[in-house]
């Protein structure tokens, strides 16, 4: 089972969402970084669940406990190993899914791939209790970066139909803080209520919604980056396509820009404040997979949280007959609202990883 990313920075996600612990590897980090783990823990909590009513109501304090790599408070060149402890597990919820396997999730394929054997309790390795282990190597690698002028941010842009404010042209990291303390993280509270209606209106119905997550990164210098495959928009596509739920992602003006002339999708340059800048950013702050120095501008599309509480078709594995389930247990009806930090986290790894291998494991 492929669950590593990262070339100079590589990062090992491992654990099953009921087993006793989830947990990362880290390998590649320069020795003497310093981690505050109490900004860290600030950060995990962005992720954890029971927050608020609209989203799961299984309690996690998603603490991190490091086995190694960090000695008084740094990074000390040996690979950093941490865990989280699994403490309000209901393993009973996901009994005979093996057999009937529920609809948008990967019980199915889990069965055919690994057979009985899998572990498909909470979602077992597939599950998005995954993604806290993430946000622990996410959550270093942004203190790393913003160390040296790097910043990164997202909001929930979208959730159904309902929409919040764009990032600007320019996003600043007060904005991206400011967006942080957020209960809901957007950037326009009027739109987020609406928003948060949605949300409730759907759990109300036993059913889910989808939404879309915006992320900016602020002071990547210009000249990052390869042609093709080893471009900006390839490796950071590549990591946020494991994060379970995400079903589209999209730079700067995305698919919009299949509907505009070359004339309005071009950015004109300028020079500004004795700087190479671009008058807009449709190309999402990447030409060719380099860096342009503008704001690195992407969003990622989850799909509706497949475990629903209406009955839904599926089949018996044993009999080979048509079957129903209904889902019990406690699940995000949008998954989206705990994943902001989850993108912050990859797009973190991703482009430290990125720096790294470019300056040879130094920044």
């Amino acid at each position: 089972m492929s669950s590593e990313y990262g070339k100079a920075l590589k990062i090992s996600v491992f654990g099953q969402s009921h087993g006793k612990a989830i947990g990362v590897n880290i390998d590649g980090l320069p020795a003497g970084e310093e981690i505050d783990e109490d900004e860290l823990r600030v950060f995990m909590s962005r992720r954890a669940p029971g927050r608020n009513d609209y989203t799961t109501g299984r309690k996690e304090s998603d603490i991190p406990i490091f086995l190694s790599g960090i000695k008084d408070g740094k990074t000390c060149g040996a690979p950093i190993c941490a865990i989280i402890e699994n403490n309000d597990a209901h393993s009973s919820d996901y009994n005979g899914f093996n057999v009937t396997p529920r609809p948008g999730h990967a019980d199915y394929t889990a069965v055919v791939k690994y057979g009985k054997n899998a572990d498909l309790r909470g979602g077992g390795h597939f599950s998005g209790r995954m993604t806290a282990p993430l946000c622990i190597a996410g959550g270093i690698a942004k203190q790393i970066l913003e160390r040296r002028g790097i910043n990164i941010g997202a909001h929930i842009a979208s959730v159904g139909k309902e929409k919040d404010e764009c990032f600007p042209l320019e996003p600043t990291k007060e904005m991206f803080k400011d967006i942080s303390l957020k209960a809901f993280p957007v950037i326009n509270d009027t739109c987020g209520n609406k928003m948060i209606d949605v949300i409730k209106s759907a759990a109300a119905e036993n059913d889910s919604v989808g939404a879309v997550i915006e992320c900016a990164v602020i002071g990547i210098p210009s000249g990052l980056g390869s042609p093709m495959f080893d471009g900006i928009e390839s490796r950071i596509a590549l990591a946020v396509f494991g994060i379970p739920s995400v079903k589209g992602i999209e730079f700067g003006s995305g698919f919009s820009s299949s509907q505009m002339l070359g004339s309005e999708n071009n950015d004109a340059f300028e020079v500004k404040n004795g700087a190479i800048r671009t008058s807009t950013n449709n190309c999402g702050g990447i030409l060719g997979g380099i860096s342009t120095g503008m704001p690195i501008i992407f969003r990622a599309a989850f799909k509706p949280t497949p475990s629903i509480g209406k009955e839904q078709k599926t089949v018996n594995l044993e009999t080979l007959e048509n079957a129903f389930i209904t889902v019990r247990g406690r699940h995000d009806p949008c998954v989206a609202v705990r994943a902001v930090p989850v993108i912050e986290a990859v797009a973190s790894t991703v482009l430290l990883d990125m720096l790294l291998e470019e300056k040879n494991g130094i920044i």
